[in-house]
C-alpha cells in the first residue's frame, strides 16, 4: 500500500468526534517530535503500528495548528488527499477546514505580531486565501444557494421595472401652455380641448344676453386659482363649483387658454399666408384663399378653430342685448388667435389690423369658410362682404 496520510474518511472522523483531552504522557512526549508541517511525511505504516488516536496527536498537537503558515499548509494537504482519495473538496473546505480555522482562532494569542502580508490578503482570512489560491469556491447551501438566485433575479430585474413604470407613466394632460393635441379632450370631440368646450357652454347658457361679454375682465385671482386646478390633469369640471359661475371669470379663462397655447391657433408656419391673403385685394380671391389656408390648418387646430368661430358667430347673434357685434368681438380675440408664438412689436403694430379683420370675417361667414358643403361635391359661392 502506499505511503501517504490517512484518508479523509479517517481525518473526518477526528474532527466531528472532537479531539480527546486525556491522552496519556509518553503519547504527549512523542508529539512533540512532530509538527503539523510533517503532515505530507507521515506514512500510512506508522498509522497502523502507532494507532490512530496517537496519529491524530502527532498531526495536530490535539488539534491544534502553531500558526498560519502551519494552518495553511495543514488545509492545503487536506485538499489534496481529498482529492486524491476521490472525496468531495467541497464537503472538506466546509466540515474540514472550518473546524481546523475554529481551533486556530481559539490559540492565536491576542498579542500576535500581525501578519506582514498586504492588507487585502489579511482582509480575505485563511479559508477564503486558501481558497482564492485554490480557485475553488466554497460550498453553498440549498438555503444560500436560493438567496443569491433571488438576489441576482433581483439586481437584474430592479432596472428593468423602473424603466417600465417611468416609460408607461404618463402624467395626467395639463390644460395650459401646452399644445391643443396635449390638451385634455372634449368627450364629444376629441379634436377639442375640454377647457375649450367647458367655458363656450357656460358662456352660452348663461351670457349670451349678458352686456359686454369677453371685454370686461374677471378676477385675477379666481382665474388663477382654476388654471392651477386645470393643470392639475382634471379629466372632468363641475361646472357647479362656485368659480364657474361668474362669467367675467370664465370668458377671461377662455381668453388666457388661446393666449398661453406655445402654437397659436393659426400657426406659425401659415401666420405670414394668412396676413398676405387678408390683403388681397379681390373680395372673392381674398375669401377663396382665406378659406383654402383654413383647411390647411392640422385637425386640432381645424376642428378647435371651427368650434370657437362657432361659439362666437352665435354671441354675435346676441348682439342687440350683449352689444358684442362681430367687430368688438374681432377686437378682443384677433391679437390672441392671429399671432405669432414670438410676437414681436413690429409685428403687432403693423399687422393689428390684418389681425382685427381675419378674425371679424370668419365670424361673419362663418357658415361658409367651415361647410362641409364642398367637401361633398356641391358648389358653394363665397359671401362678398358689403
Amino acid at each position: 500500500m502506499p505511503s501517504r496520510v490517512p484518508s479523509l474518511r479517517m481525518l473526518r472522523s477526528f474532527f466531528t468526534d472532537g479531539v480527546s483531552v486525556g491522552l496519556g504522557t509518553s503519547e504527549d512526549a512523542r508529539s512533540k517530535r512532530h509538527s503539523t508541517s510533517d503532515l505530507s511525511d507521515v506514512p500510512f505504516s506508522a498509522v497502523r503500528k502507532e494507532g490512530w488516536l496517537h496519529c491524530k496527536q502527532i498531526l495536530t498537537k490535539k488539534g491544534k495548528a502553531e500558526d498560519r503558515e502551519d494552518m495553511l499548509a495543514w488545509i492545503k494537504v487536506i485538499r489534496e488527499n481529498s482529492k486524491a482519495e476521490g472525496e468531495d473538496p467541497g464537503f472538506a473546505s466546509q466540515a474540514l477546514i472550518n473546524k481546523k480555522l475554529n481551533d486556530y482562532r481559539k490559540v492565536s494569542p491576542a498579542g500576535a505580531k500581525p501578519d506582514s502580508s498586504p492588507k487585502g490578503s489579511r482582509g480575505l482570512g485563511i479559508r477564503a486565501e486558501f481558497l482564492k489560491q485554490t480557485g475553488t469556491s466554497a460550498p453553498r447551501s440549498p438555503r444560500q444557494d436560493a438567496a443569491v438566485t433571488k438576489d441576482e433575479s433581483s439586481s437584474q430585474k430592479a432596472p428593468w421595472g423602473i424603466n417600465i413604470m417611468k416609460k408607461n407613466k404618463k402624467s395626467a394632460p395639463r390644460a395650459f401652455g401646452v399644445r391643443l393635441e396635449d390638451c385634455q379632450p372634449a368627450p364629444d370631440n376629441k379634436n377639442v380641448p375640454l377647457i375649450v368646450e367647458a367655458c363656450c357652454k357656460v358662456v352660452e347658457d348663461r351670457g349670451l344676453e349678458y352686456m359686454g361679454i369677453y371685454r370686461v375682465p374677471g378676477n385675477n385671482a379666481v382665474v388663477s386659482s382654476l388654471q392651477e386646478q386645470l393643470n392639475k390633469g382634471a379629466t372632468e369640471i363641475n361646472l357647479q363649483d362656485e368659480r364657474w359661475q361668474d362669467l367675467n371669470v370664465i370668458s377671461s379663462l377662455l381668453k388666457s387658454f388661446f393666449r398661453k397655447l406655445p402654437e397659436p391657433l393659426f400657426t406659425d408656419d401659415k401666420y405670414n399666408d394668412f396676413i398676405e391673403a387678408n390683403r388681397i385685394e379681390d373680395a372673392s380671391e381674398r375669401m377663396k384663399t382665406l378659406r383654402k389656408l383654413i383647411r390647411d390648418l392640422p385637425g386640432h387646430y381645424y376642428e378647435t378653430l371651427k368650434f370657437l368661430v362657432g361659439h362666437l358667430k352665435t354671441i354675435a347673434d346676441h348682439s342687440e342685448k350683449n352689444k358684442m357685434e362681430p367687430r368688438n368681438l374681432a377686437l378682443v380675440f384677433g391679437p390672441t388667435l392671429v399671432r405669432t408664438s414670438e410676437d414681436n412689436m413690429t409685428d403687432m403694430v403693423t399687422h393689428m389690423p390684418d389681425r382685427y379683420k381675419i378674425v371679424e370675417t370668419l365670424i361673419q361667414h362663418s357658415d361658409w369658410f367651415f361647410s362641409d358643403k364642398e367637401d361633398k361635391g356641391e358648389k358653394v359661392s363665397p359671401v362678398l362682404p358689403g
